[in-house]
Protein backbone atom coordinates (compact mmCIF):
# COMPACT_ATOMS: atom_id res chain seq x y z
CA UNK A 1 0.00 0.00 0.00
CA UNK A 2 1.43 3.37 -0.98
CA UNK A 3 1.24 6.48 1.15
CA UNK A 4 -0.74 8.43 -1.43
CA UNK A 5 -4.28 9.49 -2.17
CA UNK A 6 -4.62 6.59 -4.60
CA UNK A 7 -3.29 4.18 -1.98
CA UNK A 8 -5.81 5.49 0.54
CA UNK A 9 -8.62 5.22 -2.01
CA UNK A 10 -7.67 1.62 -2.78
CA UNK A 11 -7.42 0.72 0.93
CA UNK A 12 -10.86 2.22 1.56
CA UNK A 13 -12.27 0.31 -1.42
CA UNK A 14 -10.90 -2.95 -0.01
CA UNK A 15 -12.13 -2.15 3.50
CA UNK A 16 -15.67 -1.41 2.29
CA UNK A 17 -15.77 -4.39 -0.08
CA UNK A 18 -14.62 -6.82 2.63
CA UNK A 19 -17.58 -5.73 4.77
CA UNK A 20 -20.14 -5.53 1.93
CA UNK A 21 -20.56 -1.82 2.64
CA UNK A 22 -20.56 -0.68 -0.99
CA UNK A 23 -24.34 -0.96 -1.02
CA UNK A 24 -24.42 1.72 1.71
CA UNK A 25 -21.69 3.90 0.22
CA UNK A 26 -23.93 5.84 -2.12
CA UNK A 27 -23.09 9.46 -2.86
CA UNK A 28 -26.03 10.63 -0.73
CA UNK A 29 -25.03 8.51 2.25
CA UNK A 30 -21.37 9.46 1.95
CA UNK A 31 -22.21 13.18 1.85
CA UNK A 32 -24.36 12.77 4.94
CA UNK A 33 -21.60 10.84 6.75
CA UNK A 34 -19.02 13.44 5.68
CA UNK A 35 -21.21 16.20 7.04
CA UNK A 36 -21.63 14.36 10.34
CA UNK A 37 -17.88 13.88 10.69
CA UNK A 38 -17.22 17.56 9.93
CA UNK A 39 -19.74 18.30 12.68
CA UNK A 40 -17.78 16.11 15.10
CA UNK A 41 -14.58 17.96 14.16
CA UNK A 42 -16.39 21.27 14.61
CA UNK A 43 -17.53 20.18 18.05
CA UNK A 44 -13.91 19.81 19.17
CA UNK A 45 -13.23 23.48 18.41
CA UNK A 46 -16.63 25.04 19.06
CA UNK A 47 -15.97 26.70 22.41
CA UNK A 48 -12.23 27.23 22.14
CA UNK A 49 -10.83 30.71 21.90
CA UNK A 50 -8.79 31.44 18.75
CA UNK A 51 -5.65 31.09 20.86
CA UNK A 52 -6.74 27.73 22.29
CA UNK A 53 -7.66 26.48 18.82
CA UNK A 54 -4.24 27.47 17.47
CA UNK A 55 -2.64 25.40 20.26
CA UNK A 56 -5.02 22.44 19.96
CA UNK A 57 -2.31 20.00 18.90
CA UNK A 58 -0.29 20.66 22.07
CA UNK A 59 -3.03 19.01 24.16
CA UNK A 60 -2.46 15.24 23.71
CA UNK A 61 -6.10 14.21 24.16
CA UNK A 62 -7.48 16.95 21.92
CA UNK A 63 -4.76 16.31 19.34
CA UNK A 64 -5.69 12.61 19.22
CA UNK A 65 -9.36 13.49 18.74
CA UNK A 66 -8.57 16.07 16.05
CA UNK A 67 -6.47 13.55 14.11
CA UNK A 68 -9.18 10.92 14.48
CA UNK A 69 -11.94 13.21 13.20
CA UNK A 70 -9.75 14.53 10.37
CA UNK A 71 -9.15 10.92 9.33
CA UNK A 72 -12.90 10.27 9.30
CA UNK A 73 -13.48 13.38 7.18
CA UNK A 74 -10.71 12.32 4.79
CA UNK A 75 -12.05 8.78 4.51
CA UNK A 76 -15.55 9.87 3.61
CA UNK A 77 -14.31 12.56 1.24
CA UNK A 78 -12.07 10.10 -0.59
CA UNK A 79 -14.87 7.50 -0.76
CA UNK A 80 -17.29 10.10 -2.10
CA UNK A 81 -14.83 11.26 -4.76
CA UNK A 82 -14.17 7.64 -5.70
CA UNK A 83 -17.88 6.89 -6.08
CA UNK A 84 -18.35 10.03 -8.21
CA UNK A 85 -15.16 9.42 -10.21
CA UNK A 86 -13.68 12.77 -9.19
CA UNK A 87 -9.91 13.19 -9.05
CA UNK A 88 -9.58 15.18 -5.82
CA UNK A 89 -6.08 16.44 -6.58
CA UNK A 90 -7.09 17.68 -10.05
CA UNK A 91 -10.24 19.27 -8.62
CA UNK A 92 -8.28 20.98 -5.84
CA UNK A 93 -5.67 22.42 -8.22
CA UNK A 94 -8.41 23.56 -10.62
CA UNK A 95 -10.08 25.36 -7.71
CA UNK A 96 -6.80 27.07 -6.79
CA UNK A 97 -6.48 28.25 -10.40
CA UNK A 98 -10.03 29.65 -10.34
CA UNK A 99 -9.37 31.36 -7.01
CA UNK A 100 -6.11 32.85 -8.32
CA UNK A 101 -8.14 34.57 -11.05
CA UNK A 102 -10.99 35.46 -8.72
CA UNK A 103 -8.78 36.85 -5.94
CA UNK A 104 -5.73 38.48 -7.53
CA UNK A 105 -2.77 39.21 -5.26
CA UNK A 106 -3.22 42.44 -3.32
CA UNK A 107 -6.93 42.72 -4.10
CA UNK A 108 -9.32 41.59 -1.38
CA UNK A 109 -12.42 41.93 -3.54
CA UNK A 110 -13.59 39.00 -5.66
CA UNK A 111 -13.44 39.47 -9.43
CA UNK A 112 -16.79 38.65 -10.99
Amino acid sequence: MTNSLEGLRDALRRFAAARDWDVYHTPKNLVMALSAEVGELTDLFQWLTPEQAAQAMSDPELAWNVRDELADVMHYLVRLADKLDVDLVDAAFAKIDRNERRFPTGDLRPVE
